[in-house]
């Protein structure tokens, strides 16, 4: 099996990268990346010894794509800019000309060379305002939903893929509805196959997170490396909830998916870890500190940011039932797994997260 992976130095790419080369030994794998993000470059040693063809390249420029130019079983798109901060008080030209202008030329190359088209998105795309106005209440250690709700597309087990998308969503949720948009329609008129994953937060070892962007990562390396941190927005409390997705239990997914016959139609899927790994910022605080042995000082800002939201679990039920696919590690395994790639790296990454 070939694959092509766009943003392949990336934490998600990477991590797909070794594992389908580990996977199919013979097959061609190669990670397309212009390694901006912080920690990409750390990922190339690991390329060359695992047979890990690496293409410095930019999705932004269609002739980089030359370099890459064949046949492809499955073209993995994983680049971004994705901090929902991005544009907000600068030039939004970086984030909009990755996030659309390069799924364009990505969509153009795989209408022409790949034989399915697996596109990253982000639980981002729902609109900000409904999120604010769910029916919320506190316990606690957190914000949780109340059982009346007067939204469509949320439930007991979260946020589905009918939730509003038609009011502001921030320029990075905004960029990657667009593309899906995109995808849609080169998979009705030019016959690609393609499938749509609406990520949550993703997060494990080889991530390097930061406030904007992995900040559940970051939370367990402050806490490890014994550094400051702070809940922001919601009146600082740090009950604000999200769910958590393994890196692995993302992989498995996404096996799955490329060997599934009957959802290569754009179909769309919210992709998390669901109501068993939801949780707040507070109740990450108490676990990494019993798996670090760290308490670190913790500040608090009570106002939120315009793009910040009180609550969002992914209702992943299509997903489960579409693909027998089930997120196995739990929050703690999560932060255990975490905090050893921190351990067996201290010296490397001590500089990054300090």
């Amino acid at each position: 099996m070939n694959i092509l992976i766009t943003g392949g130095a990336g934490f998600v790419g990477s991590s797909l990268a070794l594992h389908f080369k580990s996977k199919f030994p013979s097959g061609r794998v190669v990670a397309f990346d212009n390694l901006k993000r912080r920690g990409s470059e750390l990922n190339l040693s690991k390329f060359k010894e695992a047979g890990i063809e690496f293409v410095h390249g930019d999705i932004r420029n269609p002739s980089d794509f030359e370099a890459v130019k064949g046949s492809w079983d499955v073209f993995f798109e994983c680049s971004a800019e994705p901090s929902v901060l991005a544009g907000i008080n600068s030039s939004p030209k970086y984030l909009l000309e990755t996030n659309l202008v390069g799924t364009i030329n990505c969509l153009e190359f795989a209408r022409q060379n790949c034989g399915l088209f697996v596109f990253l998105s982000t639980s981002r795309v729902y609109s900000i305002a409904p999120l604010r106005e769910l029916n919320l209440v506190q316990d606690s250690t957190r914000l949780v939903l109340a059982p009346h709700q007067s939204i469509p597309g949320v439930g007991e087990k979260g946020i589905s893929e009918k939730f509003p998308t038609d009011s502001s969503r921030s320029l990075y949720g905004t960029s990657k509805l667009a593309s899906e948009y995109l995808v849609q329609e080169y998979t009705a008129n030019y016959s690609l196959k393609s499938v749509i994953n609406r990520c949550g937060v993703i997060a494990g070892p080889g991530q390097f997170g930061k406030v904007d962007q992995g900040v559940f990562t970051l939370w367990v390396a402050r806490h490890f490396f014994n550094q400051p941190l702070k809940y922001t927005g919601f009146g600082g409390t740090g009950k604000q909830v999200r769910d958590l997705i393994h890196i692995q239990d993302l992989i498995s997914l996404l096996e799955k998916q490329i060997h599934s016959k009957s959802v290569f139609d754009a179909q769309t899927f919210n992709v998390g870890g669901g109501t068993r790994s939801s949780v707040s910022l507070l109740e990450l605080t108490n676990i990494c500190r019993e798996v670090t042995g760290n308490a670190v000082a913790i500040e608090s800002e009570k106002n939120s940011s315009a793009v910040d939201i009180p609550w969002y679990v992914s209702d992943i039920s299509k997903a489960q039932a579409s693909f027998d696919w089930q997120p196995e590690r739990t929050v703690v395994q999560l932060v255990t797994d975490i905090k050893d790639w921190l351990l067996n790296n201290k010296n490397l990454l001590k500089q990054s997260f300090c």
